[in-house]
Order: structure tokens, then C-alpha cells, then sequence
């Protein structure tokens, strides 16, 4: 019996320990539950601002010569000499020989013409002192009657003249073939290609090679309905003096960016086939010249960007660069604190601001910074840069 005891009082005391527990925890008042608070993401945003703008439109182009030429002899023969201006690259002046063909066999054919010329215009003396002989036979007869041209060698006369007048134009001719064998270029201008050397035989067809003026280059630039519109130009346009749009025209020359000022001149007055757009031209006079910028000329062949001024203001809502996302969308927060998608419609763009037509009040706080996650109607809070506080 005592042994029994021994061995179930520690099991009684157990048990008696674990309902006391048991009664003290069911005895203990529960704790208070607190509510965890929603961490709520902080957005900084900018204000709407409604303005009128006179919009610019954006484009570009490749630069190539108004005035361009190849340069085709218009007589045959060996080249002689070529000028060091007749270079890819090389500046020339208006009328400056470019190229010399041998001129030997044109100079006799001079000589030749102008031997023709002295034979036919004693020929001429000759009949006329005929028909001043016959005249006077004529009279001295008196036999009343009426002679004919031909027995007062009137015919022979204006043979003789007509012979005189052709051996001038032979010896114009034999003239103009000697100044031919100069090639040169009635403008100021610079060699885009050379495909000749000295000693090289060329015929009246050849081709020499390409140059083009430097008075004046020209960009066409691409332009849809609506760009045309808002620069309020009509198709088939042509500039004066007064109404020429200005353009200004930018590229990046030596990892530097450079600008040249130019005017529109003239619009198409149809519609590209294949691209279905419609084509200004503008122009830059002097281009390597005074038309430079800092000394980098406006060159043909660059590919330049253009921003064409426009000629009518319109209303615009304002918002930062930074506030629009993708393409067409921004992110607003509206006076619950709850975050809205929307769509608006651009006018234009730029380094710093953005300018629309909808989608977007004046005073409505557009979101600037970057969210990582986005759900349409999440709850934030809104900071403005202007008082962070």
C-alpha cells in the first residue's frame, strides 16, 4: 500500500499542477487587439497648369544641294590638266577651270574656219564688183528693156553673202569648241565626286563627275495632315519674304550638338504615294558660311532633326516630362487619396514638359514619381515638391 502511494502521488501532484494552470490561464482577462495601420505610399505630384501655347512641329531630314550638276564635256579629246579644286570635297569659284582638254586639233579648226571666212568674203568682193560691171554694161547699151537679176548677177551676190554668213558660224563654231575644252561651273560651288585623271581620252558624253552650288542647301522634310494643319501651311505653298516659317535645324557633329536656322520655302503640291505624307522644303542660305554654326556647316548628306515654329496659339494643359507614363497615360490623384489611370491626348513634347488636350483637369495632381507597383484606386499620399511638408 505504501508502495502505491509512493508512486501515484507525484502523478496526483502533476495532474493537480496542470488544472491549476489551466484554471489560472482560463481565469486571465484576454488581451487587448490592436489594429495594425495600412503603410500608406507617399507620391510626389505635380499640379495641372492650363496655358496657350503656339505649338512647334518635329521632324527631320537629310540636307542635299538646291543646285547639283554633272559635269559632261561637250567635246572630245585627252585631258590635259585638272585644277587642285577639282577634288571630292574641294571648293571652287564660279567660273574657275576645273578640268582642260587638249585643244590642238580645235585651234587649226579655227584656222581652217577663218581662212573659209577670208575666201568667202572675197568671193563676195568679187561678185559684187561683177554686178557693179554688168550695171554699167546694162545702161551703156540703152536698149530700153529691163534686165534680169541674173544678168546683173544679182543671184551670185547673195550666194556670196549667204557663203560669208555660213564661214562666220564655222569659225563662231571652231571658237566655241576651243573655250569648250574648259570645263568649269557657273557658281560657287564644291566637287561631290572626280571619276576622271589627267591623260584620260573623254568623249562629248562623258561623265567627269558631280558638283553642286553652295549658295544654298535644302532639307525636305516629311510632314503629316495634322502637322500641316497646325503650322496652317496649305499644300502647294510657296514663301516670300514675309511668310516664311522658320525652322530650326539641329544634328550632332563631334559628339557636339550644333543648330542652323533655316525658312520653309515651299510645300509639295501632292501627296507622297508611298509614305502618304506630304513634303515641305526648307532652305539655309550660306551653309558653310555665314549659315554655320561655330564654324560646323549645315553639310549635304547630314541627317538633321527639325523643329518647325507654328503660326497659331491654342489652349494646352501643362504637365511635367516626368509625370507621363508610357505613351499616352498618367497617374492622378484625385481628393480622396485614391490613384486613377488615365488617358490623355498630346499636343507635344519636350526635355521638361508635356502639353495636352484632355484626359486631365487644371489643378489635378499628377504623379511624378516612380511606382513600382500600380493598381487603379490603391490609397496614397501625396507630396508636393513645392512644400514636402
Amino acid at each position: 500500500m505504501k508502495k502505491l502511494l509512493k508512486i501515484s502521488a507525484p502523478i496526483l501532484v502533476l495532474l493537480a499542477s496542470i488544472v491549476v494552470v489551466q484554471a489560472l490561464n482560463a481565469a486571465r482577462p484576454a488581451p487587448e487587439k490592436k489594429e495594425e495601420s495600412q503603410r500608406l505610399v507617399s507620391l510626389y505630384v505635380d499640379e495641372v497648369k492650363s496655358d496657350t501655347v503656339t505649338l512647334s512641329v518635329h521632324t527631320q531630314g537629310e540636307v542635299r544641294p538646291k543646285t547639283e550638276i554633272d559635269l559632261i564635256p561637250q567635246v572630245s579629246g585627252r585631258i590635259v590638266s585638272i585644277s587642285g579644286s577639282f577634288a571630292e570635297g574641294a571648293e571652287f569659284a564660279p567660273g574657275a577651270t576645273l578640268i582642260k582638254i587638249d585643244d590642238t586639233d580645235y585651234k587649226l579648226a579655227v584656222i581652217r574656219a577663218e581662212a573659209g571666212v577670208a575666201g568667202a568674203q572675197v568671193a563676195l568682193e568679187r561678185e559684187l564688183a561683177t554686178a557693179r560691171i554688168k550695171e554699167n554694161q546694162w545702161q551703156d547699151k540703152r536698149n530700153g528693156g529691163e534686165p534680169t537679176p541674173y544678168a546683173l548677177n544679182k543671184p551670185q551676190v547673195k550666194e556670196a553673202e549667204a557663203n560669208l554668213l555660213a564661214a562666220e558660224a564655222d569659225l563662231k563654231a571652231a571658237r566655241l569648241n576651243v573655250a569648250r575644252t574648259e570645263i568649269s561651273a557657273p557658281f560657287l560651288g564644291r566637287v561631290r565626286e572626280k571619276n576622271v585623271g589627267i591623260g584620260q581620252y573623254v568623249t562629248a558624253s562623258s561623265r567627269l563627275g558631280r558638283v553642286f552650288a553652295t549658295n544654298v542647301v535644302e532639307i525636305r522634310l516629311p510632314l503629316t495632315d495634322a502637322q500641316l494643319a497646325e503650322l496652317n501651311l496649305p499644300m502647294g505653298f510657296m514663301a516670300d519674304a514675309f511668310n516664311a516659317p522658320v525652322v530650326q535645324l539641329k544634328a550632332t557633329v563631334g559628339q557636339q550638338e550644333h543648330s542652323w536656322t533655316g525658312r520653309i520655302v515651299r510645300v509639295n503640291a501632292s501627296v507622297d504615294q508611298q509614305t502618304r505624307l506630304i513634303y515641305a522644303i526648307a532652305e539655309v542660305e550660306d551653309p558653310y558660311g555665314a549659315g554655320s554654326d561655330k564654324g560646323a556647316p549645315i553639310a549635304v548628306g547630314m541627317f538633321v532633326s527639325a523643329e518647325i515654329a507654328g503660326v497659331t496659339s491654342q489652349p494646352a494643359l501643362v504637365l511635367p516630362r516626368t509625370a507621363l507614363r508610357s505613351s499616352d497615360k498618367v497617374y492622378v490623384i484625385n481628393d480622396e487619396n485614391r490613384l486613377e489611370i488615365r488617358t490623355v491626348r498630346i499636343l507635344s513634347t519636350s526635355e521638361d514638359r508635356v502639353l495636352v488636350s484632355n484626359g486631365v483637369e487644371p489643378g489635378d495632381k499628377v504623379v511624378t514619381s516612380t511606382i513600382p507597383a500600380v493598381v487603379e484606386g490603391m490609397e496614397v499620399r501625396a507630396i508636393s515638391r513645392q512644400n514636402p511638408g
